[in-house]
């Protein structure tokens, strides 16, 4: 298998940063301490390099009718400037990918896919635009994205844009995204910002040609105050997303899977006019009380002990095997550990008790309401 490197892997080997693969691309897992990192979003802000992640602009005069048909959300009524979080399903209702989408203009839009998928996505929307009068433009390749997540992450990004442009940053609402001028490399650079995350933090993703990329990174970094930023890799963002509830796709999410089963019913706009891929067989697995799959249902469950589940560990109720863990670990915040798992749809009302058999020894856990974290406003 090919190894792919962002434009970014040079400043991440001058940090000292441990590798790792994931989708394909050799990504940073952590620089010093994932649990240092962890924290630093939680309490200051954190510098993420998502370069791997897909980017797929859809542009023409069909381009909100082709995305409400290729995707299960209903683009169309998005707003410009907006974005919205969505999936794109194969005909059987099973899930390719979790995506986010933007839209720039009225016939213009971002799709980003992630990392693993996103080669797969590009081809699917491709396949899909077909009779739609659409053009299909995989940018991936050339186009870098930076996080800055966390409490002081608005702080620092208005020190790169000029003053009288601050109310582009400080006025942008979650889920939207703005061209913003950044002073940066001795010079000004319009980019888009989005007021999105994976982290369960106030924070943004910066999207950025890949020759400007590391001046970019650079002039995030410098701009912070000490104590104020620190890179942050993989392994910390596995657990912030995983304390925020959100699913990864290969985890909670899948082919296998569907959205009903995986809590994301809101996410599928089966009223939306006209056709869209898997749409009678998402509305048959409605129908069929929340398509749950295998009878089994996506819950959060709060370990009772110390000792944390892992993917694929079995659930049990009364020794029983009732469900699978699919994402797992010690909670850096809360200090407790957490999980999320597929459990039978009878025992995945809110308080049951439940084991996670880690290696041979029962560990008591109960369902809990999601996100096991969410930040003080």
């Amino acid at each position: 298998m090919t190894e792919n490197y962002t434009a970014l892997y040079e400043e991440h080997k001058k940090l000292g940063a441990s590798f790792t693969d994931f989708g394909g691309w050799q990504m940073p897992l952590k620089y010093s301490s994932e649990l240092a990192e962890h924290h630093a979003v939680r309490k200051s802000a954190g510098l993420f390099d998502l370069s791997h992640m897909g980017e797929v602009w859809v542009t023409g005069p069909e381009a909100a009718a082709f995305l409400d048909y290729a995707l299960v959300g209903k683009i169309s009524a998005m707003a410009i400037g907006k974005a919205k979080y969505s999936l794109i399903c194969q005909e059987d209702g099973g899930i390719i990918d979790d995506l986010i989408t933007y839209r720039r203009a009225d016939e213009k839009f971002l799709v980003v896919p992630n990392a693993g998928n996103a080669t797969v996505v590009a081809s699917a929307l491709l396949e899909r635009a077909a009779g739609f009068d659409v053009v299909v433009d995989d940018a991936s390749a050339e186009t870098s994205l930076i996080a800055v997540q966390g409490p002081l992450a608005e702080a620092i990004l208005l020190r790169l844009v000029p003053a009288e442009q601050h109310a582009l940053v400080t006025e942008l609402k979650y889920y939207a995204a703005v061209e913003v001028p950044f002073t940066f490399d001795g010079g000004t650079h319009d980019l888009l910002l989005a007021r999105t995350g994976y982290t369960g933090e106030d924070g943004f993703e910066i999207f950025v040609a890949n020759e400007s990329a590391a001046a970019l990174w650079q002039a995030i970094a410098d701009a912070a105050e000490e104590g104020e930023l620190t890179p942050a890799g993989l392994a910390s963002r596995d657990s912030l997303r995983l304390e925020a509830g959100m699913p990864l796709y290969g985890n909670e999410l899948s082919r296998e899977g569907n959205p009903f089963a995986a809590g994301l019913g809101p996410v599928v706009a089966l009223s939306k006019e006209g056709d869209f891929v898997g749409k009678d067989a998402l509305a048959a697995l409605k129908a069929d009380g929340a398509g749950s799959t295998s009878g089994r249902k996506l819950v959060g469950l709060k370990g009772l002990g110390r000792r944390a589940g892992r993917g694929h560990y079995p659930v049990l109720k009364d020794g029983a095997v009732v469900g699978e863990v699919t994402s797992g670990q010690p909670s850096p915040t809360l200090g407790y550990p957490v999980a999320l798992a597929y459990v039978d749809v009878e025992h995945s009302e809110l308080g049951t008790a439940l084991d996670i058999d880690l290696r041979g020894k029962s560990e008591p856990f109960e369902v809990v309401a999601l996100p096991f974290y969410k930040r003080q406003k």
